[in-house]
């Protein structure tokens, strides 16, 4: 049964003192059965989040945001009202249109959605189970006890570990996995006919991924719920989206089902974006094949093909010529004007970046963690005296040499973010040492204070909250160049906003203007505009689409080797461990459990965890895949799933 049709959809902004209007959806159709999982994907800024809005009625009202085209949402049929008589037939609405009292009946009951960053998504003010009761009560008549059940049912299903114990814990008390499962339990609690996910795994840890895209999986089945997935991660989409849709400068180019897409694509930019994105089975250190070029504002209407400025095998016609969705092959479509001929994918470059060090030398170190161990206090009673410690970094013995990368890998709660905060100061070390440059990090002298807040660098997990929302982005990289007594000048601005791919234009913008991908290139920017000696990357790229993940790993590359630079490198994505990293080190419960060279690691993992971490990644996980995407060509709904959903 068709759950949902969009048919034409175009969004419009309009801004004001005299500024166009932007396009930012453009005669997008597309079309969702019940129980089946579609997949939108395309770089920052190509419309799937304004797609996905318009299905909530979350965009700007009119006259500032125009909505054309139609959205019908069908509810599945339901029971007869009396013995022999037909079922009741399903319900349809059109969701263009609607009034704010009709919107309070869709929102939360018939259409939901797992917002990207659940910290901001969920009220801090309250506890877990308070939010999804209420959101419960919002949409139908229980009285608080049935509406907590339905909160434990909710979080039960949602996977979460004793959910009834954490109905009373705030979003602080929990890690990034287990707010995603909140936040998920949250939408999924008025059982929704549409679940719309936006980036819900982004930065979290290949176990904890897993988890979660099983549990949305298991919900598709066995509540015949429709899933519209927003990621830019092609391994997820391989592994679990029965259609993919890709979507540029608002448009549909690309569509069918996953395993046709992935296996043949028609449109160059489909192959772009798999020729970018970093494979388990890729020769370690190897640079990445990037989508040269930045998308087109769309403040006016196109006069070609919105790819061809970036597209390698583009012609003179595909500067004239709008390339209509055409059908190459059952329901495969492409907008390409070459897509009836089969196109070779863009190879990935060979590595280029020569290395400041062969891989059986060893500097000098620039960073050393010596026995280390960072010891929480636990505290209960009503006079909160210590009753326990728990190590979240348990005698770490780590060094980082100049011009090298070592990659820290591990799940949510392995400490590796607590070692990198003993580095940087934020936390002390209970006991052991840590030392930079031969510079003793727990008691530096003045000068030596000074070299460490210019010479070592972070790029947060999370950009919403590093970056100041009271400062336009011309002031948040300006700032600490000046506080170094740098030149902060315009061509150095413009300079570091064209080497994360940004441009000029969002100087005098606001971090609240650009969405999370385009909020973390600027927060990397801020990094690099000193230059420094080592970067600490926390998940730095992980809520980057992959083009955009190209240039900036390629970026970090050239960097290294021109200059020397060194990187603590923290992620979940062990495909993109192995086209960085030099050495791994695998982190477990505050201990390094496995360390050794990249290649090495890779081939022979030593250390049982070493293993399920590589058999639990993206683009690991499919049986007889000879690809580095492309898995068997089943769909997700022939396999097995589970759920305890009542029924």
């Amino acid at each position: 049964m068709t759950l949902l049709d969009i048919r034409h959809l175009g969004v419009t902004f309009h801004g004001g003192r005299g500024e166009p209007p932007v396009r930012a959806v453009d005669d997008v159709s597309l079309r969702l059965d019940a129980g089946e999982t579609l997949a939108v994907v395309g770089e920052s800024g190509s419309g799937k989040t304004v797609t996905a809005l318009s299905l909530l009625g979350l965009n700007p009202p009119a006259p500032r945001c125009e909505t054309t085209g139609s959205i019908l949402l069908t509810d599945e049929p339901g029971p007869s009202d009396r013995p022999g008589e037909p079922p009741r037939p399903g319900r349809t609405t059109e969701l263009v249109g609607l009034g704010a009292r009709d919107w309070r009946g869709i929102r939360g009951d018939r259409v939901a959605m797992v917002f990207q960053d659940p910290g901001t998504a969920l009220n801090p003010l309250l506890t877990v189970g308070t939010q999804i009761a209420d959101a419960v009560r919002a949409h139908a008549r229980v009285g608080r006890a049935e509406a907590r059940e339905r909160a434990v049912e909710a979080l039960t299903l949602a996977r979460m570990p004793e959910p009834g114990k954490h109905l009373k814990s705030y979003v602080h008390e929990l890690s990034g996995g287990m707010r995603q499962r909140a936040a998920i339990a949250l939408a999924i609690a008025s059982r929704p006919r549409l679940l719309i996910a936006d980036e819900p795994t982004t930065a979290l840890d290949a176990a904890v991924q897993a988890e979660i895209m099983s549990m949305l999986g298991a919900l598709c089945d066995d509540l015949g719920m429709g899933l519209i997935l927003i990621t830019h991660d092609l391994g997820v989409v391989a592994e679990q989206a029965d259609r993919v849709a890709v979507m540029y400068a608002g448009r549909i180019v690309e569509s069918g089902p996953t395993g046709q897409v992935l296996a043949d694509p028609r449109m160059p930019y489909t192959q772009a974006l798999l020729a970018a994105t970093p494979r388990l089975d890729a020769p370690a250190r190897t640079r990445l094949a990037s989508v040269e070029g930045r998308p087109p504002r769309l403040s006016g209407p196109p006069t070609g093909c919105s790819f061809a400025p970036r597209c390698p095998v583009s012609e003179e016609r595909c500067e004239h010529t709008v390339p209509a969705l055409l059908t190459v092959g059952g329901s495969h479509d492409a907008a390409c004007l070459f897509a009836d001929a089969p196109r070779e994918r863009p190879a990935a470059a060979a590595a280029e970046v020569p290395e400041t060090l062969q891989d059986d030398e060893r500097a000098a170190p620039l960073v050393e963690f010596d026995e280390t161990v960072l010891r929480y206090p636990v505290r209960s009673g009503a006079l909160r005296r210590v009753t326990g410690h728990v190590d979240a970094v348990n005698q770490v013995s780590l060094s980082v040499e100049p011009g090298r990368t070592l990659a820290l890998v591990g799940e949510s709660g392995s400490g590796k973010t607590s070692l990198t905060k003993l580095l940087l100061r934020l936390e002390t070390p209970t006991a052991g040492a840590v030392r930079y440059d031969g510079i003793d990090v727990r008691r530096p002298t003045p000068a030596e204070l000074r070299r460490l807040q210019r010479e070592i660098q972070v790029v947060f997990q999370n950009p919403y909250a590093s970056l100041d929302p009271r400062l336009t982005v011309r002031e948040i990289l300006a700032e600490p160049m000046r506080v170094h007594r740098l030149d902060a000048a315009e061509p150095q601005l413009e300079a570091l906003l064209r080497d994360v791919g940004l441009d000029s234009y969002a100087l005098d913008r606001f971090p609240s203007a650009f969405s999370g991908g385009q909020r973390q290139r600027i927060a990397i920017a801020r990094a690099l505009a000193l230059r420094p000696k080592l970067i600490v990357c926390d998940e730095a790229v992980s809520a980057l689409d992959v083009s955009v993940q190209a240039q900036i790993l390629n970026l970090l590359a050239d960097l290294q080797a021109e200059h020397g630079m060194a990187y603590l490198f923290i992620t979940h994505d062990l495909a993109v461990v192995r086209s960085v990293a030099h050495r791994i080190a695998v982190m477990r419960h505050g201990r390094i459990v496995e360390e050794g060279p990249a290649d090495r690691l890779y081939a022979d993992p030593a250390h049982p965890y070493t293993r399920e971490l590589l058999a639990t990644a993206p683009g690991a996980r499919r049986d007889g895949a000879d690809d580095g995407l492309v898995g068997t060509g089943a769909t997700r709904s022939d396999k097995e799933r589970s759920s305890t959903w009542p029924r």
